[in-house]
C-alpha cells in the first residue's frame, strides 16, 4: 500500500504530460503569446516586447529552453506542460497529507481533466506557471503554518521568484505568506521578508535596466494600466460590471471542473465539518485574488487568472467527491459510472466546446493561420507590399508581423503618442515606430484576415474598407478569408494624420521614443 501511494503521484505526472504533450499547439494561439516571443529575441516592454510588466523570469526561462528546442513555441508549451506537471505533484502530496490519498486521487483528476488547465497546459502563456508556484508556496506556507520555521526563507524566495514570472502575484499571494509569518519570531519573519526582498531585487534590477530605466518601465507600465484594467473597475464604474465580473467567475469555476463542480454543491447542503485552520487558510490563499478579479478586472478571454487558485480548488473539490463518495449508498459501479460521466463533460468542454479555450479552437486557429500563410504570399511580394493588421488577441497584428517577418506590418489605426502620431510596425520580428507612411518601395497593401465564422470581427473589417474606394479594392476568396488588396496610394484613407508627415525614413527606431508606446489606444477586439 506505502508504495502504491509514492507511485500514484509520479502516474498523475505522466499522466498529464502524455496529455497535454500529445495535444500542445503548434503556433503561438494568443496576442500575448508572440509579444513572449518577441520578448525573447529582445527584451523591452516599452514596445510590448513583451507587454508589461515585462514577465521578466519566464521570458529568461523560455530563452533558455528556446536554445535547446530552436522553436519560440516549442519552448513556452513544454514550460507549460512542465508546471503542470509540477502543480499535480504538489496537489496530491498536499491533498494526501491533508485530507488522505482517497481525497488526493479525487483531487488530482480534477486538475488531470480540467478543461481550463488542460488548455493552459498547451499553449505558451504563463498562467501554468504561475498555478505552480501559488500550489507550490501554498504548500510551503502550510508548513511554516504548522511551526516548521524552516520553510520560512524558502517561502520568501518562492513569492520572489513566482513574481518574476508573473508580478501579480504578489499581489494575490503575498498575504498568504504574511498570514504564514503571523506566529513566528521577528527575527524569523525578517529572514522570511528579507529573503523575499532580495529574490525581488535579483530579478528586478536587471530587468528594469534590460527596460531601459525605472521612468521607462514604470511609465509604460502606467499608461497599460490606466488604458485597460483601470477603465471599470469598482472605484470608476457601475456596480453591474463587479457583478458581471463574479457571474464570469462562476461560469469560468463551472467550466473548469464541469460536472465535479457540483462536489461544492453537495458540500454545502450538507456542511461538512472541516479543520478551522485549514479553512482559514484556504480563504487567505483565494480571497485577495478572487477580490481582485471581482472589484477591479476580469474579462473572460483572462480566464488563466483563475488557475492562480487551481490548487485550493481542487483540494477541497478533491476533499468533498471522495467524501460524497464513501458515503453514497450507490452501488460502486454506479458510483463509478457518475465519475466517468463527470469525466466524459470534461473531455466534451476540452475537445468540442466553442469557447476560446479548447482544443478546438486552437486547432481552427491553427488552421486559419497556415491558411493564410499559404494564400498571403501569392498575393504580393514582401518588396513591394505592406501588411495592415489589427489589434486582436487572435490573428492580429502580432500574429502578422510574427509570421511574415519580411513583410513591414502595419498595425491599424495610426496612435497618438507625446512625440506625435505614430504607426506601429514590424520588421523582421521587431517593434518599430512610423512617424509617417513609406513612400517607396511599396506598390501594394494588403489587410491581414481576422478569424473568420465571428460576426464581430466581420462587422469590424467592413467598418474599415468602408474608408476605402470599392472601385479600387481587390477581393481574393481563399482558404475561408477575404484577402482585400488596394494601391499603396490608398493608405492615406487608414492613416490620415501620418501621411501628411514628413517621411522619416521606412523603418525609423523606437529606442529613443519607446516610453510613449502603452499609451495607444487599443481596440476592442482583444485586452490584455
Amino acid at each position: 500500500m506505502n508504495l502504491r501511494w509514492k507511485q500514484e503521484p509520479w502516474l498523475f505526472v505522466c499522466a498529464v504530460a502524455a496529455s497535454r504533450f500529445a495535444f500542445r499547439s503548434h503556433d503561438l494561439y494568443d496576442l500575448d503569446s508572440v509579444n513572449f516571443a518577441l520578448g525573447m529575441e529582445r527584451f523591452d516592454p516599452r514596445v510590448h516586447q513583451p507587454h508589461p510588466p515585462g514577465y521578466f523570469l519566464y521570458v529568461c526561462l523560455g530563452r533558455l529552453l528556446a536554445w535547446i528546442f530552436h522553436d519560440a513555441n516549442l519552448a513556452l508549451v513544454i514550460l507549460s506542460i512542465a508546471a503542470s506537471c509540477g502543480t499535480i505533484f504538489v496537489i496530491y502530496k498536499m491533498a494526501s497529507e491533508w485530507f488522505g490519498p482517497s481525497e488526493a486521487r479525487f483531487a488530482s483528476t480534477l486538475f488531470l481533466f480540467s478543461p481550463l488547465a488542460w488548455f493552459h497546459g498547451i499553449i505558451a502563456l504563463t498562467y501554468s506557471v504561475e498555478a505552480f508556484f501559488s500550489a507550490l508556496l501554498g504548500y510551503v506556507c502550510w508548513r511554516v503554518n504548522c511551526g516548521n520555521l524552516t520553510w520560512v526563507a524558502p517561502a520568501g524566495i518562492l513569492l520572489g521568484i513566482s513574481a518574476g514570472i508573473r508580478p501579480s502575484s504578489l499581489l494575490f499571494l503575498g498575504p498568504l505568506f504574511l498570514y504564514s509569518l503571523r506566529s513566528a519570531r521577528p527575527n524569523r519573519r525578517v529572514v522570511g521578508i528579507t529573503a523575499l526582498l532580495v529574490t525581488l531585487a535579483a530579478w528586478g534590477l536587471p530587468m528594469i535596466a534590460a527596460s531601459g530605466g525605472f521612468e521607462a518601465y514604470f511609465g509604460a507600465l502606467v499608461s497599460l494600466w490606466r488604458l485597460i484594467p483601470s477603465k471599470n473597475t469598482v472605484f470608476n464604474s457601475s456596480p453591474a460590471n463587479s457583478i458581471a465580473r463574479a457571474c464570469t467567475i462562476v461560469f469560468i469555476y463551472l467550466l473548469s471542473f464541469g460536472g465535479m463542480s457540483l462536489a461544492l454543491w453537495g458540500a454545502l447542503k450538507r456542511r461538512v465539518p472541516t479543520d478551522r485552520d485549514k479553512r482559514r487558510f484556504t480563504i487567505v490563499w483565494v480571497i485577495p485574488a478572487l477580490c481582485f478579479f471581482t472589484f477591479i478586472f476580469l474579462q473572460f478571454v483572462n480566464s488563466g487568472y483563475l488557475l492562480l487558485l487551481a490548487a485550493p480548488a481542487c483540494l477541497w473539490l478533491g476533499f468533498w467527491a471522495s467524501l460524497g463518495y464513501r458515503d453514497c449508498t450507490w452501488r460502486v459501479p454506479l458510483k463509478q459510472a457518475v465519475i466517468t460521466g463527470c469525466i466524459a463533460i470534461n473531455l466534451f468542454i476540452f475537445f468540442k466546446s466553442p469557447f476560446y479555450f479548447s482544443y478546438r479552437s486552437v486547432r481552427q486557429f491553427e488552421a486559419q493561420l497556415e491558411d493564410i500563410r499559404e494564400v498571403l504570399p501569392k498575393l504580393g511580394a514582401a518588396d513591394n507590399t505592406i501588411i495592415v493588421s489589427f489589434d486582436s488577441h487572435f490573428l492580429g497584428y502580432r500574429h502578422a508581423g510574427y509570421y511574415f517577418p519580411n513583410y513591414l506590418t502595419v498595425e491599424y489605426p495610426e496612435v497618438d503618442l507625446r512625440a506625435g502620431t505614430r504607426i506601429f510596425a514590424m520588421h523582421h520580428r521587431d517593434t518599430s515606430l512610423l512617424a509617417a507612411l513609406p513612400a517607396t518601395p511599396y506598390s501594394r497593401f494588403v489587410l491581414f484576415p481576422l478569424p473568420g465564422g465571428d460576426s464581430s470581427y466581420d462587422k469590424y473589417m467592413v467598418s474599415v474598407t468602408r474608408r476605402l474606394p470599392d472601385s479600387r479594392l481587390n477581393t481574393f476568396r481563399a482558404g475561408g478569408h477575404d484577402f482585400v488588396t488596394g494601391p499603396i496610394a490608398l493608405l492615406p484613407l487608414l492613416f490620415p494624420i501620418s501621411a501628411k508627415a514628413k517621411e522619416q525614413g521606412v523603418y525609423p527606431s523606437l529606442h529613443s521614443s519607446t516610453p510613449d508606446v502603452n499609451r495607444r489606444e487599443h481596440l476592442a477586439l482583444g485586452n490584455r
